[in-house]
């Protein structure tokens, strides 16, 4: 069956954020009426393509429109980023998942990295809309890739930043900050989400300080309606699907070695796959 661009998404805007990671405002007014922080949509390129799940980042139930942030990983979302403005997803599916439970705890550290700063942004956005002293910790390996700093830091009480390399903020990890920042002033409830070695570390960092913490995960998934049971997470002890259940659970509850090794699975297909299509479309894509 062929689309016509009636029943495709639109691509309103399309900004390149670094070598691997792009924006993309697109046209879905339906999925926009009902979006709420931490909802994700399901995209795909081309009819028959691959469904990739992406947070939403932001949305306007007003204009009808939606925005995501993607990471050139694979295949499947190399070919999304080398979309331009005015082509169209075939399919954008949601808003799925559960959305985070918004509630005035106090003074929230929202911890974010690499492109999951694109996800903590709405969810911190909400945090402080009900109340809450919000202090996001943005980290990355270098500055070139901190994406949406002005944005954070116009909906958060304080920002901090981290590099590996020292070339923006303070160098070191975001869980270095995020243990200096819980020693100056009381830290009520932690929100990450990022890497997953790294979601482990705030969590373990949060714990010692007996500070509820929430991780938004990220395994790997197929139709996100939790059918297909590829999006399993293990939750104290207990099975748990990601794309129902959460994307975000109980940090301290969360079994993150399994989760690390599931994920991994396909790390050597993913870069051939990634490989092969940059050299077909003599680009340079990849993970900087």
């Amino acid at each position: 069956m062929e689309y016509s661009p009636q029943e495709k998404y639109e691509i309103l805007e399309k900004k390149d954020l670094s070598p691997s990671i792009a924006q993309h405002i697109i046209k879905a007014p339906l999925i926009a009426a009902k979006a709420q922080a931490g909802h994700f949509v399901i995209l795909m390129a081309q009819e028959n393509g691959e469904r990739i799940p992406v947070t939403l980042v932001d949305w306007s139930p007003k204009e009808g429109w939606i925005k995501v942030i993607i990471q050139a990983i694979g295949k499947s979302t190399a070919q999304m980023n080398s979309l331009k403005t005015g082509d169209f997803f075939a399919e954008v599916a949601g808003p799925l998942g559960t959305p985070v439970e918004i509630k005035k705890y106090g003074t929230v550290a929202g911890v974010g990295g690499g492109v999951g700063i694109a996800e903590l942004y709405p969810i911190a956005r909400a945090f402080k809309q009900a109340g809450n002293k919000v202090i996001s910790i943005l980290g990355a390996r270098n500055k070139d890739l901190l994406i949406l700093e002005k944005e954070t830091a116009d909906i958060s009480d304080s920002v901090i930043i981290t590099t590996d390399d020292g070339s923006k903020g303070k160098k070191g990890l975001v869980t270095d900050a995020l243990k200096e920042l819980s020693e100056k002033e009381k830290i009520d409830a932690v929100f990450t989400i990022g890497p997953l070695p790294m979601m482990k570390f705030v969590a373990l960092t949060a714990k010692e300080k007996n500070i509820p913490a929430f991780a938004s995960l990220n395994p790997i998934m197929l139709d996100g309606t939790g059918m297909c049971g590829g999006c399993r997470v293990e939750i104290d002890g207990k099975p748990k699907f990601a794309c129902v259940d959460g994307p975000m659970f109980d940090a301290h509850k969360t079994d993150f070695d399994t989760l690390i090794k599931r994920t991994s699975a396909y790390k050597d297909l993913e870069k051939e796959s990634l490989d092969k299509f940059s050299k077909e479309h003599n680009c340079k894509i990849g993970l900087h």
